[in-house]
C-alpha cells in the first residue's frame, strides 16, 4: 500500500469520525411541524390525546382507521336491510382533513343511521359544506392570544387561552334550524363561533375549527386538557373510530428514498455512502501510469522538397524542361477539373474552356497560343518561362 493511499484512507476515517462526533453532540432540533400524528410526541403530534381516549371513554373501544372512511365503513354496510353493522363515533383531528367527497358522503350516511361524526379541522370537503349548510372564513391577520369558550354554562370554567399554532378560521355561515352553537373563539375584541353540532338524520356532526388544542404541546400546558375533555363530553360512550394519520403511504412523499429519508440512521448511512463514492472518484481519478514522453511527429516536407526541386531546375537553367512540366501539369489540371480533351488545342477547345471556367475567352486564347508556341519552340529562354508562369498563375487566380 502506497504512502499516498494511506494518507487518503486516514483523511477519510477522520472525516467519518468528525461527522459522527458532530451528529452525536448536536441536540436534535424540535420538530414544530403540525402532523397531528397520534404516534408522535413532538409538540404538534396527538400522542397524549390518543393515549387518553381510553380514560375519556372508559366504556368504549378505540379502533384505528388506516384507510379512507369510505373503504372502512362501506365494509360494514348491509345492502340487505340498508343499515350499518356497527355503531360508534368517527373522529378526525387534522388541519387539512384528507376527506374526499366520496368519503364525506359515506360519513353522512353513517351519521344518518344514528352515529356521531367528530371533525376538528380547518378545511372541509364541499360535500360536507353543502349538506350540513355551513361555511368557514379565514382572517389571516391576527396577533396575540385567543380565548376558547363554551356556550354551555356547565363548562364555563373550562375556557382556555392559547397563543401558539392558532388559525383564525371561524364559521361564517351555519344552518340555524339544524345547528347548535357549542363554542366560540375570541381574538382581541372579536368573537366568532368555532364549535357546532349539526343534526343529520338520526345522528350528529360535531365540527370544531381548532385542532391545535388536541396537540401534545397545548394539552401539557397549564390546565388546557380540561377544554379537550369538555369537547369529548358531547360524544357518546361508544366505539371510537379514530382516523389515523398513519395511513399506508402517508407522509412518505414521492421520492424513491422516502423510507430512507424518514429514518435518521438510514439517512446518515446514505449520506456517508454518497460521500465515500465521491471521495473514491476524486482520489481514483489520479493518473496511475507514468507520464508518456511526447514524440514530435514527422514534419511534412513536401513543400520544401518541391521548392528544392524547383530551385534545382531554375539554377541549372533547364528552361525547356521546366516549361514542359508547367504545360503538362496545366493541361492535366484542365482535364481533371473541366473534363476537356487537351490533345487538340484549337479554337473549339478555347471556347469550351472559356464556357466551363467562366474566364475571358481572349485571355484563354492568348494562354493556349503561348502554350502551343512554346511546345513547338526548340530552345526556350528564361523570359519564355516567366511569361508562361505568369499566364498560368493568372488563369488560376483570376
Amino acid at each position: 500500500m502506497s504512502k499516498t493511499l494511506k494518507i487518503y484512507i486516514g483523511i477519510l476515517i477522520l472525516l467519518f469520525a468528525g461527522i459522527f462526533a458532530i451528529e452525536l453532540s448536536t441536540p436534535e432540533p424540535i420538530n414544530w411541524q403540525k402532523t397531528y400524528n397520534e404516534t408522535q410526541k413532538i409538540p404538534y403530534g396527538t400522542f397524549i390525546f390518543y393515549e387518553e381516549l381510553n380514560d375519556l371513554f372508559p366504556e368504549s373501544k378505540v379502533q384505528d382507521i388506516k384507510m379512507t372512511p369510505y373503504e372502512f365503513f362501506d365494509d360494514y354496510y348491509s345492502w340487505e336491510d340498508s343499515s350499518y353493522l356497527t355503531t360508534g363515533t368517527y373522529m378526525l383531528i387534522d388541519d387539512y382533513s384528507d376527506l374526499d367527497n366520496t368519503s364525506a358522503q359515506e360519513l353522512l350516511d353513517f351519521a344518518s343511521h344514528g352515529n356521531d361524526i367528530f371533525i376538528s379541522s380547518n378545511y372541509f370537503p364541499n360535500r360536507l359544506l353543502d349538506s350540513l349548510g355551513f361555511d368557514t372564513r379565514n382572517d389571516y391577520s391576527f396577533e396575540g392570544k385567543a380565548q376558547f369558550t363554551f356556550t354551555n354554562p356547565t363548562f364555563r370554567n373550562d375556557s382556555i387561552t392559547i397563543e401558539k399554532g392558532l388559525s383564525n378560521i371561524y364559521f361564517s355561515e351555519i344552518d340555524t334550524l339544524n345547528t347548535t352553537v357549542l363554542g366560540h373563539q375570541k381574538f382581541a375584541d372579536s368573537t366568532y363561533t368555532n364549535f357546532i353540532k349539526t343534526s343529520w338524520g338520526d345522528g350528529n356532526f360535531f365540527i370544531h375549527l381548532q385542532p391545535i388544542v388536541f396537540t401534545n404541546y397545548h394539552l401539557l400546558k397549564n390546565s388546557n386538557q380540561k377544554y379537550a375533555s369538555s369537547i369529548m363530553s358531547y360524544l357518546g360512550d361508544d366505539t371510537i373510530y379514530f382516523d389515523s394519520r398513519n395511513k399506508v403511504g402517508k407522509n412518505l412523499g414521492n421520492s424513491p428514498l422516502r423510507f430512507i429519508n424518514s429514518q435518521p440512521p438510514l439517512r446518515w448511512a446514505w449520506y456517508l455512502a454518497l460521500i465515500s463514492i465521491v471521495l473514491f472518484m476524486i482520489f481514483n481519478a489520479k493518473r496511475k501510469q507514468r507520464v508518456v514522453k511526447v514524440i514530435t511527429p514527422l514534419k511534412n516536407t513536401t513543400v520544401d522538397f518541391t521548392k528544392t526541386i524547383g530551385n534545382l531546375y531554375y539554377e541549372t537553367k533547364d528552361h525547356d524542361n521546366l516549361i514542359e512540366k508547367k504545360i503538362t501539369y496545366f493541361l492535366e489540371y484542365i482535364r481533371r477539373v473541366y473534363y476537356l480533351d487537351t490533345q487538340l488545342l484549337d479554337d473549339k477547345f478555347v471556347k469550351n474552356l472559356s464556357l466551363k471556367s467562366g474566364k475571358d475567352e481572349d485571355d484563354i486564347k492568348k494562354l493556349i497560343n503561348q502554350i502551343v508556341y512554346l511546345k513547338a519552340k526548340t530552345a526556350c529562354n528564361e523570359n519564355d518561362l516567366l511569361r508562361l508562369n505568369k499566364a498560368i498563375e493568372d488563369f488560376y487566380t483570376t
